[in-house]
């Protein structure tokens, strides 16, 4: 079962972590064969539940961090509760979708595989999917970015990140029908999002709980703000995603 990584943050999170683009939902939304109930898991603040309780009668949203879901966007058909990925309170059968959107990495994957069986009503779809570090529109900010991630950060991330950068490659996915798609996100963001954004990595909450709360982010922030200019720049999410059928 995944740790909590993220309370210490959640209001960077819910400020600064992504939404996933509509051409996603496009892909994902027309291999369904129903749409009465979804579970969106490790839902953090809730950016996916929010998207499909436009699409489901019920949507179910479990985290692990009570601090994030406090944080999320009440809708009348959204129900936020605490739970793992690998043990819910779920009735067996019940749903029609399961999500996990930048999660997969933290969770002991036998185990949710085998939840997903579990909560999925026959032939439901489960889609796993995450996203790989931004790029900007500047080479030089994307060689400060990568030496930040790469070296400065590098002691700090938990092994499971690698799976990011691995795309799930090595993370099993035993379902049937599976489809593989790609996506962008982007923004256009002031340096202060940016740093922001980096503040809310579990490498940056690693580092603040080794050093009594130290900012791993002060390490790069002269660097990047010199180099990011006083305006906006485009920076670009490169979106992985599979579903399979349950």
């Amino acid at each position: 079962m995944a740790l909590d990584r993220f309370s210490a943050q959640s209001a960077g999170y819910a400020r600064y972590r992504i939404n996933y683009p509509p051409e996603l939902y496009a892909w994902l939304l027309p291999q369904l064969r129903g749409r009465e109930r979804a579970w969106d898991c490790a839902t953090g603040n809730g950016q996916v539940a929010v998207v499909l309780a436009d699409y489901f009668r019920e949507v179910e949203a479990t985290d692990l961090s009570e601090k994030q879901l406090a944080a999320a966007e009440r809708l009348p058909n959204i129900h936020y509760q605490v739970a793992p990925a690998e043990r819910t309170p779920f009735p067996a059968h019940c749903f029609d979708l399961i999500t996990a959107a930048q999660a997969v990495h933290w969770f002991e994957a036998e185990d949710w595989h085998r939840e997903v069986r579990r909560v999925a009503r026959p032939g439901a779809v489960l889609a796993e999917w995450g996203y790989t570090f931004c790029r900007t529109d500047n080479h030089a900010l994307n060689a400060a970015l990568d030496h930040f991630h790469d070296i400065t950060s590098a002691p700090y991330w938990d092994t499971n990140r690698q799976h990011i950068a691995d795309e799930y490659a090595r993370i099993a996915f035993p379902f049937g029908a599976v489809q593989t798609a790609r996506f962008a996100a982007q923004r256009h963001w002031a340096v202060a999002d940016m740093l922001g954004y980096l503040r809310t990595w579990s490498a940056a909450a690693n580092y603040a709980r080794r050093h009594g709360g130290a900012d791993l982010v002060a390490l790069v922030a002269d660097e990047m703000t010199q180099r990011w200019g006083p305006g906006l720049r485009e920076v670009t999410f490169p979106v992985f995603a599979r579903a399979g059928r349950v």
